[in-house]
């Protein structure tokens, strides 16, 4: 018994003290990748390109983001505005990009419907748009690229949804617990589901975007020092096959795609800790505090109501 405890002590310990060693190194790890932007920003050097490629998901990059979190965190908790603020930023930012994005439903609809015409009335086996220089493909091609439209949707919107509260959320204990209880399911929920997820998403969804876009693949195992020495035989080799001989040639956009999502996905958990803890420190008067929500219907009616 007295073995297993000393084992976990020395456990607990040596974590702690390799936590706090890396915190202290984001430091200067951080202050060295912006004084010395060439080494992975200069991409006409290979190894800059293998540099990025291998801090883009490396343990360095995430003690790097911890502590920004971590120090974002202690300023909020000292002073709720600045949190406010970041949480305000971080939604905005999320609905920005959604409500932009969301336009491609609308683009994929009016596409879909010239590609009918085109095919089944017209009987064209291709489609020229634009000016000047046009773009001409098969409309196999155009009725492919419909995915990516819908790839669109679903990546970059995906948080300006659950901003606006439309994603589907399976209740079993959530509405019947006090409003307390709420803010702090929500809290660690963000801290235990949402980011793990988001960031064990990105890790694989980093190297499986790089795999698609050089040779020689690299590889998540890949020291930095392997990866310096598969530079020499560095080239690109953009992915443009598609699922047909004259369909949609660039997948590789749903890869980059995914390494977006789940960073707007991991800032989107962040502000919705932020919002859980001010919620929860402020009371029930603060619930949707700020909160930049669309409007729809009965919705406009009650809401110009409440207002006279």
């Amino acid at each position: 018994m007295l073995d297993t405890i000393v084992g976990i002590v020395t456990f607990i310990g040596a974590a702690l003290s390799h936590l706090i060693t890396n915190i202290a190194l984001a430091f200067y790890n951080l202050g060295y990748a912006l004084s010395h932007p060439s080494l992975w920003l200069d991409w006409s050097d290979k190894k800059a390109v293998m540099r990025t490629i291998y801090y883009g998901a490396s343990s360095e990059l995430f003690f790097v983001v911890l502590t920004i979190f971590l120090i974002i965190t202690v300023i909020g908790f000292w002073n709720n505005r600045f949190m406010w603020g970041c949480v305000r930023a971080l939604e905005g930012f999320a609905n920005g990009v959604g409500r932009f994005f969301a336009w491609a439903g609308l683009l994929m609809v009016l596409q879909q419907i010239v590609i009918v015409f085109v095919q089944r009335i017209f009987a064209q086996a291709t489609i020229t748009f634009g000016f000047g220089t046009a773009l001409t493909f098969d409309v196999s091609w155009w009725s492919e690229e419909l995915k990516f439209y819908n790839a669109l949707v679903v990546t970059l919107c995906a948080t300006y949804t659950f901003v606006q509260g439309g994603h589907v959320r399976v209740d079993l204990v959530y509405s019947a617990v006090s409003y307390r209880t709420k803010r702090i399911i929500d809290m660690v929920g963000s801290i235990v589901l949402m980011m793990p997820a988001a960031i064990l998403t990105y890790m694989y969804g980093w190297f499986f975007m790089w795999r698609h876009l050089v040779v020689p693949k690299p590889s998540a195992s890949d020291t930095l020092e392997r990866l310096l020495l598969k530079s020499r035989a560095l080239r690109w080799n953009v992915e443009t096959i598609g699922f047909s001989p004259n369909g949609f040639n660039a997948y590789f956009l749903f890869k980059v795609l995914l390494v977006v999502f789940t960073v707007m996905v991991l800032l989107q958990a962040v502000a919705f800790f932020y919002r859980s803890y001010l919620e929860l420190k402020e009371g029930p008067e603060s619930e949707g505090k700020y909160l930049d929500k669309d409007l729809l219907g009965d919705e406009d009616a009650e809401l110009v109501a409440n207002i006279h």
